[in-house]
């Protein structure tokens, strides 16, 4: 995204995620009026003819368009303006709490059945079904496996029934406010408390401030039946409503049955939502320190202006694309200065974002090095001086141009296969944002036109408009340790930077990409069809494999997966963290050019490259277009040639491990994740998390000397799927990864490794965590086995699907204790004999002994009977969609060709998988779950704060018996 957006996009996200609101409640009949209006009313955009938006007679609007992609599917999602910016004092957290209820009875589906309807129809609970609720509405999402009339009138019926017919019973409420108070137990992390503080701060008056949607404890702990329904029915009104349906329909019936439904639906009129604010654009000279031990060091500066309100033109728009470049050049030059050796901060961002409808800021932020925030914040401020007052370069202007013009250029070649979510997106833009969905060539054509009037007078002239000077600013340092001198050094280091001397920065001339000759092209000496998905499989004489399949979903996209011998193979009991920086090699560019370097020559390409580590490969992958798939494949084959190992990128891995370990018992499931691998493995070193100064002393050499072998011999398959002309690609695999020299004929099997065990070891473990007092995280794992035998890893998969539906029933459902319980069957394709199915559950301290009790029952009843049909189908349909879904993208075609060669019983599994799922049983459920989930198998790991007690009935059943 728009750096211009990346600070406010970070809070907003964050925000929606749980949910605020303040005091006062401010509103006119302007605003009311906005709310209500589309945003291409006055607009002389040329709105995409494609959609179809109505207004029905009661208020309702509706959005419907017509899309294949991907075919026979289909995405409904209704958006009430409703959330916790129109809670009153009393009922903070209420929105959010009526969310729930949609899932807890209504007039027509009785109190959870909404999901096990859906479930039954191949909708699973989180994937395909959910809703969220931010400061300013509530979104609810059904994305349909299928387009048949039927499967949309029953999701048209569940929109209407949430819409207006909820019951909100007495019962219900009270058996979903566990359900509720779990979630904001969750929510309560580091990151959130940062968050809130930090916008308490900012933003003293403002009402959002005080409303996050997550709510309060006390006023959920307070509501009642009849106080949400008050609620519901003031909020929830037509005129607050907008339905969107896209997918592969037909518009007019579609646009019929939502007048079916909803054509009746008379409401109370519309109350106007409160205003988020205040905001006083006059707030300045103020200075707040947050310590916590979890933070990483920041200095934000900030100042608010007016917001400005902005009909979305064409000449809006060419405003805006000036300030954004503008916005863009200088992170970019951050960017490059983060990069240096002896950098003076991890990164950085300037950038300026609307707080809602009431304000405009501008933020200055840079993250640093622990207790360096005053070197960083010099050289920042120093950036934003030089910006302001001498502009930019034409180079610079040129590359973020090339980098616009390709996204536009991209986005108007594939306009005509764009998928469902990007057509969703486009419309929640327009009711967000007021932006008008247009046709993606006529955006480019508007480019076309604006681009000659792009220079740097103009970019630094929009920009200067809309940032609101940072002059006598907010500061806030958040860090691990209190500054030397408190506030006063903070104001006396501003200060120091905006009366320091700058220079207009200089202009760069970099020679062209130099890595565009691997010699001689290669020779294909195999070339054959794979004859049931048509794969075209290659290789050249050099032993590079290459799998190709041409498809049409997306036009103009080419996905590209390259896999190269290695992976955590690599790693040893002497030496486990051998391959521990290969996710980092980028970052240390290539031989002859640096990371940086790279950014401003291969502007205007789509094109990435960096590897992260499978159990027994180096993997890339990628998505480009046809005409830069060559360019791509030179840059991956340069990073596997000639990594530059740049000392830069050993900066950039220590700043991550070092922040990873600050916070390593921060949370429950930080502390979890930090020590389960060795648990399991009985410390095994290959999988156990070492200590922080093992990590400090990695370096690129000694990456080198780990790596260097496989990415010159291993064996390599590259795999590509899209819009390919396939000779043409095997030309130029031919020209990069064909034409390097010979190569290892087949990926090696790594006998000699030793093992992956599971531990023998079945002692409950009790490990800590700093988080809240009332936070625990209760682990149950068993061993399993390897993915070799295709059925049983079926089998497994449905056990997985089968046991969340079960605990979402108890824990969540009847018991209210947890929130998200999970559940994973997790079947290693490399360590043979090893695999895991893993029960999590996010609980209440006190409530660690009866979900114990209750996942241990569930999981003795599943080992004793077969489960119903009804469960059964829950479990199993979402399955048996996926498979019929499977080759309709790109993706996932891409994941049976990208090793077609060399592990083809993955199209073997995938063309049986449907048939094979759907001949199993109940019984066959019951089998697992008694072979797999034995009593005196299962290990235990509970997650408590520090000083907490482990709960009396902590200890589970002596071995071997059930509960």
């Amino acid at each position: 995204m728009p750096l211009r957006f990346a600070v406010l996009a970070a809070l907003l996200a964050l925000l929606a995620a749980c949910a605020p609101q303040p005091g006062g409640i401010v509103s006119t009949p302007e605003r009311a009026s906005r709310e209500t209006a589309w945003g291409f009313e006055n607009s002389d955009i040329p709105l995409d003819p494609a959609y179809r938006f109505g207004r029905l007679a009661n208020g309702m609007r509706y959005v419907i368009r017509h899309n294949a992609t991907p075919a026979g599917t289909g995405l409904v999602r209704m958006e009430v303006a409703a959330g916790s910016l129109d809670e009153a004092e009393g009922e903070q957290g209420y929105a959010h709490f009526i969310e729930h209820m949609a899932f807890n009875g209504s007039t027509r589906v009785p109190e959870g059945e909404m999901v096990r309807l859906l479930e039954r129809d191949g909708l699973a609970f989180g994937a395909d079904t959910n809703a969220s609720t931010s400061f300013e509405r509530t979104t609810y999402r059904l994305d349909l496996p299928r387009n048949d009339p039927a499967l949309l009138d029953t999701a048209l019926m569940l929109m209407r029934e949430t819409a207006s017919e909820l019951t909100v019973a007495p019962e219900a409420v009270n058996r979903e406010r566990g359900v509720v108070l779990a979630e904001m137990r969750d929510r309560n992390t580091w990151q959130f408390r940062e968050t809130v503080e930090g916008n308490r701060f900012f933003y003293p008056q403002a009402r959002f401030t005080q409303r996050f949607p997550i709510g309060m404890a006390e006023t959920v702990d307070a509501a009642t039946a009849d106080t949400l329904k008050a609620f519901y029915k003031r909020e929830y009104v037509p005129a607050h409503t907008t339905l969107v349906v896209i997918g592969d329909f037909d518009v007019t019936a579609v646009e019929a049955a939502i007048l079916a439904r909803f054509g009746d639906w008379a409401g109370a009129p519309a109350e106007p939502q409160p205003d988020a604010g205040p905001i006083a654009p006059r707030d300045r000279n103020r200075i707040d320190i947050y310590i916590d031990p979890a933070m990483a060091e920041r200095v934000t500066v900030m100042r608010s202006g007016p917001w400005i309100e902005q009909t979305d033109t064409a000449a809006i728009r060419e405003h805006n694309l000036l300030r954004n470049i503008g916005y863009d050049i200088v992170n970019r030059r951050l960017q490059r200065l983060s990069r240096q050796q002896d950098a003076p901060f991890r990164g950085a961002g300037f950038g300026t974002g609307d707080v809602f409808e009431t304000a405009r800021s501008t933020r200055l932020i840079v993250d640093t090095v622990e207790r360096k925030w005053r070197r960083g914040l010099i050289a920042v401020a120093r950036e934003y001086r030089r910006a302001l007052t001498y502009g930019f370069t034409a180079e610079e202007v040129a590359e973020q141009v090339a980098n616009v013009r390709t996204a536009v250029e991209d986005s108007a070649a594939a306009a005509e296969t764009r998928g469902n979510d990007d057509l969703v997106g486009a419309v929640f833009a327009l009711l967000h944002e007021r932006l008008v969905p247009s046709d993606p060539v006529a955006q480019l054509e508007r480019f076309n036109a604006v681009a000659p009037r792009i220079t740097p007078e103009r970019v630094l002239e929009a920009m200067r408009a809309e940032a609101v000077p940072l002059e006598d600013p907010l500061m806030r340092l958040r860090s691990r340790f209190a500054p030397a001198g408190g506030a006063e050094a903070i104001r006396a280091a501003w200060r120091e930077a905006m009366k320091a001397s700058v220079s207009a920065e200089s202009s760069t001339d970099l020679a062209g990409f130099a890595y565009t000759d691997f010699g001689p092209a290669g020779v294909v000496v195999s070339d054959r069809r794979e004859p049931r998905l048509a794969i075209r499989e290659v290789r050249f004489a050099n032993g590079v494999m290459l799998n190709l399949k041409q498809t049409a979903l997306e036009k103009d996209r080419v996905h590209i997966a390259v896999s190269i011998d290695g992976g955590d193979m690599l790693d040893t009991p002497k030496n486990p963290l051998a391959t521990e920086m290969m996710p980092y090699l980028d970052e240390g560019g290539l031989g002859r050019h640096s990371a940086d370097e790279l950014q401003t020559i291969l502007a205007g390409r789509k094109v990435s490259a960096s590897f992260g580590t499978g159990e027994s490969s180096f993997d890339a992958s990628a998505v480009t277009t046809p005409r830069d798939l060559e360019v791509e494949l030179q840059l991956l084959a340069a990073l596997t040639t000639d990594p530059g190992y740049r000392r830069e990128g050993e900066i950039q891995y220590r700043h991550q491990m070092n922040n990873y370990f600050n916070r390593l018992r921060a949370t429950p499931n930080s502390s979890l994740r930090a020590d389960l691998g060795g648990i399991l493995s009985n410390d095994d070193p290959r999988f156990t998390l070492q200590q922080v100064d093992a990590y400090r002393a990695l370096t690129f050499a000694r990456l080198r000397q780990d790596v260097s072998d496989r990415l010159a011999h291993g064996a390599i398959e590259i795999g590509l799927v899209g819009d390919i002309a396939e000779d043409q690609a095997i030309a130029l695999v031919a020209a990069t990864f064909g034409a390097l020299p010979a190569r290892e004929p087949a990926f090696r099997a790594y006998e000699n490794q030793p093992p992956r065990l599971f531990t023998a070891d079945r002692t409950p473990r009790v490990l800590r965590h700093a988080g809240a007092k009332d936070q625990a995280l209760l682990r149950l794992t068993w061993p399993t086995r390897d993915d070799g035998d295709p059925l049983e890893s079926l089998e497994l998969e449905l056990l997985e699907r089968v046991v969340r539906i079960e605990l979402s029933d108890t824990l969540r459902e009847a018991l209210g204790k947890a929130y998200s319980p999970a559940a994973a069957s997790s079947l290693s394709r490399e360590w043979k004999g090893y695999g895991t199915f893993g029960i999590a559950a996010s609980l209440d301290v006190r409530d660690v002994p009866a979900a114990r009790a209750a996942i241990l029952r569930t999981v003795s009843d599943l080992r004793s009977a077969p489960v119903t049909p009804d469960i059964l189908q829950r479990a199993r349909q979402p399955m048996v969609e996926g498979f019929l879904n499977g080759l309709k993208s790109n993706e996932g075609w891409l994941s049976l060709v990208d090793q077609a060669q060399t592990e083809p019983d993955r199209i073997d599994r995938y063309l049986t998988g449907k048939d094979r799922l759907l001949a199993l049983t109940a019984e066959d459920v019951r089998i697992m779950a008694a072979r797999y989930l034995e009593p005196a198998q299962v290990l235990e790991v509970l997650v408590l704060p520090d000083g907490v007690e482990v709960p009396p009935e902590a200890a589970p059943p002596a071995a071997g018996m059930e509960p």
